[in-house]
């Protein structure tokens, strides 16, 4: 599966209600894993980014569906990297 780190900052609205962000985290995770994604790890930070999720998506459609339904909320604004382990990456150099 396509593995994906994507990064959180939050917009107004979700400081506003940032003390819900560990319950709205819990919802997300929940429906995204019902839709098929593993979420590695949820993980709130310090720096530049708010949050960091490290997630597996059956699919790059899925992972914009997935995204979108996020974005909708309004709480976060997000950017995204494809991330590829070891194999991955050696496999893609094979091809070069």
């Amino acid at each position: 599966m396509p593995r994906y780190v994507v990064l959180y900052n939050f917009t107004d609205q979700g400081l506003k209600s940032i003390k819900d962000t560990v319950s709205r985290a819990a919802e997300v995770r929940k429906a995204n894993e019902s839709r098929g994604f593993k979420v590695i790890g949820t993980y709130w930070t310090q720096g530049e980014y708010d949050i960091v999720s490290i997630v597996e998506a059956p699919s790059e459609e899925s992972m914009l569906a997935g995204l979108f339904n996020i974005a909708e909320t309004g709480n976060v604004h997000s950017t995204t990297l494809r991330a590829f382990d070891e194999s991955e990456m050696a496999s893609a150099l094979s091809k070069s």
